[in-house]
């Protein structure tokens, strides 16, 4: 593809230098053979040829990412089914055990008495044996919570989990960061992915020519006989 890419400046750069109009089609019609012949024999363009050749496998196509299109706040889980602080590790336990319709999650926020979001805790942490059912949960803290802006895109939080290895983000307002709106899953982002994927994806052209008549499509044999 390197070879198309080449002719194309050059044919610019002829017509700059001579000014002759009538050199101009045959050097863009080389530009253009040159180009579908380099297209279909070869599978890597002058940008990536290189990077072939060190064995890195790179894009053939220019796609934007279907995740930089997508806003954490549009797929957020609202509102998030929240711990407060001052409730036991006992108490929580049994909320876990009756099986309602907002305990299925793996992890929940924890918000203190004003609803301000000071952390997180997952099912195993509250199932963990080794902790005393009588502390209150703001005491089984150990880290800072790990947030993310409802403003951020899909992307940005798909990053954001795998350099800390969760499955879930608690989604706050960049203004008031400790305000809590919602929460984010890797299923959530995996279905925002899904739905994009499903409506840019390309479909393949049809185009339907009318039928030539006989006596144009006999024309070529005629003008070259």
């Amino acid at each position: 593809m390197s070879w198309g890419l080449a002719f194309r400046p050059s044919a610019v750069l002829a017509f700059e230098t001579t000014y002759q109009a009538y050199g101009l089609s045959p050097l863009l019609a080389g530009c253009a053979a040159s180009y579908l012949v380099a297209t279909l024999t070869t599978k890597n363009s002058i940008m990536t040829e290189k990077m072939s050749r060190l064995g890195i496998r790179a894009p053939t196509d220019y796609l934007a990412d279907p995740l930089e299109q997508v806003i954490v706040g549009d797929i957020a889980s609202k509102p998030a089914v929240t711990l407060r602080t001052t409730q036991t590790v006992d108490s929580a336990r049994r909320w876990l055990a009756v099986g309602s319709e907002g305990n299925k999650h793996q992890g929940f926020p924890i918000v203190d008495p004003s609803g301000h979001l000071v952390g997180v805790l997952t099912r195993r942490d509250l199932l963990d044996q080794r902790i005393g059912g009588g502390r209150e949960l703001r005491e089984i803290l150990f880290r800072p919570p790990k947030f993310v802006y409802d403003d951020c895109t899909a992307r940005q939080a798909a990053n954001h989990m795998v350099n800390h290895n969760i499955g879930r983000l608690p989604v706050v307002m960049r203004g008031q960061p400790t305000r809590l709106i919602g929460i984010v899953t890797r299923s959530d982002i995996l279905s925002a992915y899904r739905r994009q994927f499903e409506e840019n994806e390309a479909q393949r052209p049809d185009i339907r020519l009318p039928r030539l008549s006989k006596r144009v499509r006999s024309f070529p044999s005629r003008l070259f006989r």
